[in-house]
Parts: structure tokens; C-alpha cells; sequence
């Protein structure tokens, strides 16, 4: 089995929301040492925020993509976030564990995730399989 690399630079995608437990999240991979990357943490006043984000998630080593009931509800730039990162991924060698969907409560996964395994924040060690897979261990 090929041994994962750990993921220097890590970018949310979330819906609005979700802020709040979108927040936590984010709070917890920088306590735990991760570089992650967050819109309402990373954007600055004056930027051209769509031209931020492209160039984040275009720079990034993995994509967390934060799923609940209200994700696919509405529009948003999240749907556009999500394109870009599956692009990406199709450039990538097959095994390289680069989108990892994490469902913040029970829900549906969009179709175009159904491929990857999931891990979900809501049950007893969430958190802990999303840091091992972010810091590449086995």
C-alpha cells in the first residue's frame, strides 16, 4: 500500500451555513499544525476574492469538502470551488488521496463524490481519521 504524503496546504470548501461548524473545523487542523485555508479566515478587505480562491485551490494539496443538508440547497460559489477541485484531481495520479468529502451531519453525498470514501465528523473518531489522512498516515 502506498504511504500518503502529509498535505501542506489544505482548502474548505463549505456552504455559509455551516460557518460556525466550518469554523470549528478549521480551528482545530491550525491547533493540530495544519495550514488550512479558509475564505472568512484568508480573504483579505479589497481583494478580488473569486481570483483568491481559484488561485488557493488551484495551489492546495487537498480539498476538505464540508457536506450537510444545506450544501447542495442553494447556489453558491461552493458548487464552482468543487468543480474546479475535481479538474484538478483528474490531473493527479489515480492512488493520490487529494478531495476528501466530510459530511458535518447525516446526509446525502452529491453525486460527483460518490466515488471517494467519506469520513463523518459527527461519530466517535471523525476527527481523528480526517487527521490521520491529512498527515498521511496509514
Amino acid at each position: 500500500m502506498k504511504r500518503l504524503a502529509q498535505k501542506e496546504n489544505i482548502f474548505i470548501i463549505h456552504a455559509h451555513r455551516d460557518r460556525e461548524a466550518v469554523h470549528n473545523l478549521y480551528q482545530s487542523l491550525v491547533d493540530d499544525g495544519l495550514n488550512a485555508w479558509l475564505d472568512a479566515e484568508r480573504l483579505q478587505p479589497g481583494q478580488d476574492w473569486q481570483s483568491e480562491i481559484r488561485n488557493a485551490l488551484l495551489k492546495c494539496d487537498a480539498v476538505i469538502v464540508c457536506l450537510s443538508r444545506s450544501f447542495d440547497k442553494q447556489q453558491g460559489y461552493r458548487h464552482e470551488e468543487l468543480k474546479l477541485a475535481l479538474e484538478k484531481a483528474n490531473f493527479l495520479p489515480g492512488d493520490e488521496v487529494f478531495i476528501i468529502p466530510v459530511r458535518l451531519e447525516k446526509c446525502d453525498m452529491p453525486e460527483s463524490l460518490r466515488h471517494l470514501h467519506r469520513v463523518d465528523l459527527f461519530k466517535a473518531g471523525g476527527y481523528k481519521m480526517l487527521l490521520g489522512a491529512l498527515r498521511g498516515q496509514n
